[in-house]
């Protein structure tokens, strides 16, 4: 079982920190370049946010963005993504998303020419392609690779509990059992089944935004969505207060909303690292599968006006492999507990 996540936030008091800035949550450099260039020419903090991840999804980043990656049950890679304005609120997304390449330009679409919110599968294409996006497959041989061999292997792992055949030893198709006696199998969301791309922008006068785009889970159920499209489990920006982008078990974030609480919480708190601690001390004993004790094990480093912090591995998590949790802050100085 490896459960993780890996969250970045941005906490910034005026005139506390060098701007612009761009950072996103793995080390994809081409992506935070494109991202600093288009700041660096004059474009807002959505177009930095736009062009870093799409820059991702044409460069299929560790193969967990863009086209060619994470092939669902059914072999088809589908993309979800997510941009938000931190000045107006404003939110645009896509999950499910097939045939089209630039999920995050179609998340913007969506934020720009709807009034809505979030579009989701087939529907979600037609509105790309009416937007002037090209469909084209997302297939390619690696993914088509990942595939069969997952059938070969009678499709280990999967995502199915409480059926028939044994999701353990077999593929589909599966169905329900209300009876039935299975043991509790190990999640299989590790560190190279997903990923994402989570980026944050912020320019001189301190307008912020942020954005997401993924191609999920591998072996995913069809029609599966995970946290990357969703308002503050994939990302938060509020101009206010800061930013807030992250990447790992998004079936289990969901159900916590981290990036949201963070911000918030960093909103009504004077110390805005203890502002992160709280949603934290919240998620961590669920992500790890243990009952932890309020105050979880901090190492702090500080480094000028940033803090770096993480939970690292100790006794209490070696069965479960809770490697890390990172947060980068820009806080008036460096506080700790």
């Amino acid at each position: 079982m490896f459960r993780y996540f890996y969250i970045l936030t941005f906490v910034l008091p005026v005139g506390q920190a060098s701007l612009p800035l761009v950072v996103n949550t793995w080390p994809f450099r081409d992506a935070t370049a494109a991202a600093w260039s288009t700041l660096k020419s004059g474009g807002s903090v959505l177009d930095a946010v736009e062009k870093g991840c799409a820059r991702c999804e044409t460069d299929q980043c560790d193969g967990t963005v863009g086209f060619g990656g994470s092939p669902d049950e059914f072999g088809e890679t589908t993309l979800d993504a997510m941009i938000m304005d931190g000045d107006t609120m404003e939110v645009g997304a896509v999950a499910d998303l097939r045939r089209i390449k630039n999920a995050i330009g179609v998340a913007r679409a969506v934020m720009e020419h709807t009034d809505h919110t979030l579009l989701v599968g087939e529907s979600a294409t037609l509105f790309a392609e009416s937007m002037g996006f090209i469909s084209e497959d997302l297939t390619t041989n690696k993914s088509l690779n990942i595939f069969e061999q997952w059938l070969k292997g009678n499709c280990q792992p999967n995502y199915h509990k409480k059926v028939v055949p044994d999701p353990s030893k077999s593929c589909g198709p599966y169905k329900p059992v209300a009876t039935v006696q299975q043991s509790k199998r190990p999640r299989h969301a590790n560190i190279d089944s997903h990923d994402t791309i989570g980026m944050i922008a912020i320019d001189a006068y301190g307008h912020v935004a942020a954005g997401t785009s993924t191609n999920g889970l591998t072996h995913k159920v069809p029609g599966r969505v995970g946290d990357s499209p969703v308002v503050g489990a994939g990302a938060y920006a509020d101009s206010s207060v800061g930013a807030a982008a992250a990447t790992g078990d998004g079936d289990l974030m969901m159900r916590f909303l981290p990036r949201c609480c963070v911000q918030q919480s960093a909103k009504s708190l004077t110390v805005p690292l203890h502002g992160v601690q709280l949603p934290v001390r919240r998620t961590v004993p669920e992500l790890c599968g243990l009952f932890l004790k309020p105050f979880i094990p901090i190492h702090l480093t500080c480094f000028n006006t940033c803090v770096q912090w993480n939970v690292r591995r100790n006794k209490c998590f070696v069965d479960w492999m809770c490697q890390y949790f990172i947060t980068l802050l820009f806080p008036p100085s460096c506080t700790g507990v």
